[in-house]
């Protein structure tokens, strides 16, 4: 079996220093890229629009009223078969 070959201190510290040089160029040339663009919105249906801005009312009236602890519930069902569930979580996603 051959012996395997060994490195010495400074050949493990040269290779240690040029990896970090490495990241830290990698990382300054990620943070030197522009942004990527925003996602365009979705369009939403006129049933989900409407749903949307029925939510709001109730949170905006929630927040006159002083019952602003962040929790609102709804026992509405959608009409017909259509979900506005994924349109609901976008809209109001991006208020965090």
């Amino acid at each position: 079996m051959p012996k395997p070959l060994r490195m010495s201190r400074r050949t493990w510290v040269a290779a240690w220093a040029v990896l970090c040089a490495a990241a830290i160029a990698a990382t300054a040339a990620l943070n030197a890229s522009p942004a990527p663009d925003p996602q365009p919105e979705k369009p939403v249906s006129a049933e989900c629009a409407e749903y949307i801005a029925d939510i709001e009312t109730q949170l905006a009236k929630a927040k006159q009223e002083g019952n602003d602890d962040g929790m609102l519930s709804f026992t509405r069902t959608p009409v017909g078969a259509y979900d506005c569930s994924d349109e609901i979580l976008d809209h109001f996603s991006a208020d965090r």
